[in-house]
C-alpha cells in the first residue's frame, strides 16, 4: 500500500513514515520545502504524480503563539490546506487521515474530552485546526481525523527543551496548572497504522495514557535523565503569553481499543522509553 505523508519532516511526520516503512508500505514523504500545502495546484500535482491510497497530512502551522498576530498564515496551513486535501481525496478515492489537536477544546470540562464533546477553542490555534476539521468533515471524503496532544519524540520537543535548560541552567520555572496527556509519537504512529487497516472512518483520539502538567512531564524527565537541576512549579499567569491556553485537555480515547483491540500505555511508560534511546 502506498501512503503519501505531508509534514514527512517533523516529529510525528517521521515516526509515521518509519513505521509504515517497517510494515513494508511504500511511503512517499514530503516536507515543507518538497511541497507546498497551501497550494492546491502543488496538492493535485503532488496525488496525480504518486497516486497514493491513503495520504495522512501530518503538515501544520503550529506556533500557538504565532498564530495570535498571523491567524491568515494558521488558517491557510492548518484549514484551508486540509480542505483542499478533502476535495482532491474525494476526487481520487483516496483516503485522508488528518492529524488535529487537543486545542480545539477549552479545557473547561474538568474531566477528559471524548471525541463527541463540542469543540471551543480558545485561541487562534486551535481555531484554525478546528477550520480544517470541519472542512474535511463536511467534504464527503473517506477521512481519519486524528486528534493527539503534546507530543515528544525524534527532533526538538518539550521534553528535550527542558532537559537541555536543566543542564545548562539548573533551576527552571515549569507551569503546573495546565494538564493534558503527554505523548510519544512512535506510539501515535502506531495506533493511527492500525486505525487505517481497521478501515476506521471519522475522529478518534490518539494519546498516552494518563494525566500530566507540564511541571509533572519536565520533573519526571529531569530525574529520569539524571540530571541535577531543580525544576521550580509555577501558574500560568507567572508567564503570560499572547495566546491563551486551554486549562485541561485529557483526551478520552473511547472508541480506540474499539477498533484497534488496545490502549496506548501510560505517558510515564512512554517517557521511559524515549529517554532510553539515549
Amino acid at each position: 500500500m502506498r501512503a503519501l505523508i505531508t509534514g514527512a519532516a517533523g516529529r510525528l511526520g517521521r515516526a509515521m513514515a518509519k513505521e509504515l516503512e517497517g510494515r513494508g508500505w511504500d511511503v512517499i514523504g514530503l516536507a515543507r520545502q518538497q511541497l507546498d500545502i497551501t497550494s492546491y495546484k502543488a496538492l493535485s500535482e503532488a496525488l496525480k504524480e504518486y497516486r497514493p491510497r491513503v495520504v495522512i497530512n501530518c503538515a501544520a502551522y503550529t506556533d500557538v503563539d504565532g498564530a495570535e498576530s498571523d491567524f491568515r498564515r494558521a488558517l491557510l496551513v492548518n484549514g484551508l490546506a486540509p480542505k483542499y486535501l478533502a476535495s482532491l481525496c474525494v476526487s481520487s478515492g483516496t483516503k485522508l487521515v488528518h492529524v488535529s489537536t487537543d486545542y480545539v477544546f477549552d479545557g473547561e470540562k474538568g474531566e477528559p474530552y471524548q471525541v463527541y464533546d463540542d469543540p471551543r477553542p480558545v485561541n487562534r490555534y486551535g481555531e484554525s485546526k478546528l477550520w480544517g476539521e470541519e472542512a474535511i468533515r463536511e467534504s464527503g471524503a473517506d477521512y481519519l481525523i486524528i486528534r493527539t496532544s503534546w507530543l515528544f519524540g525524534t527532533g526538538r520537543n518539550f521534553v528535550s527543551m527542558i532537559l537541555r535548560l536543566a543542564e545548562t541552567e539548573g533551576e527552571i520555572k515549569v507551569v503546573e496548572d495546565q494538564y493534558g496527556s503527554p505523548t510519544y509519537t512512535p506510539d501515535a504512529a502506531r495506533a493511527i497504522a492500525d486505525l487505517i487497516l481497521s478501515e476506521a472512518r471519522g475522529t478518534f483520539h490518539v494519546t498516552n495514557g494518563g494525566v500530566a502538567s507540564w511541571y509533572d512531564l519536565a520533573s519526571r524527565a529531569v530525574r529520569l535523565a539524571g540530571i541535577e537541576a531543580n525544576i521550580i512549579p509555577c501558574s500560568s499567569q507567572d508567564f503570560p503569553r499572547p495566546a491563551p491556553r486551554p486549562r485541561y485537555t485529557v483526551l478520552d480515547p473511547f472508541p480506540l481499543k474499539e477498533y484497534i483491540g488496545y490502549k496506548l500505555v501510560s505517558w510515564e511508560d512512554a517517557l521511559e522509553r524515549y529517554l532510553a534511546r539515549g
